[in-house]
């Protein structure tokens, strides 16, 4: 688990995307004002989709899928990991030119 706090000023998160082989990633979303919006992308890094989420609102990501976000404003998210906890380090990093 993790805790982050976006300053103000500050919109994106988890730059470059990755993916973890072996675990899936949830997202708490908080600490925003009301017409503050986060869009998170996800999907296959030639596919992404995204969610538009707002304050205290969370998203599960695959072990398969990219993730990252960005808001109209700085925010709080909490991020929790499952699945095998053997490696720490198994960031996949998706290069950008191949996101669509």
């Amino acid at each position: 688990m993790g805790y982050t706090v976006l300053e103000p000023g500050n919109a994106w998160n988890t730059m470059p995307c990755h993916t973890h082989e072996r675990r899936m990633e949830t997202y708490l979303y908080f600490d925003m004002e009301p017409d503050t919006r986060v869009f998170h992308f996800m999907g296959k890094p030639d596919e992404t989709k995204h969610l538009v989420l707002s304050s205290e609102q969370a998203v599960i990501s695959p072990s398969w899928s990219i993730h990252c976000g960005v808001a109209t404003s700085n925010y709080t998210f909490i991020w929790a990991m499952c699945g095998e906890n053997i490696t720490y380090d198994d960031m996949d990093f998706v290069p950008m030119e191949n996101l669509k």
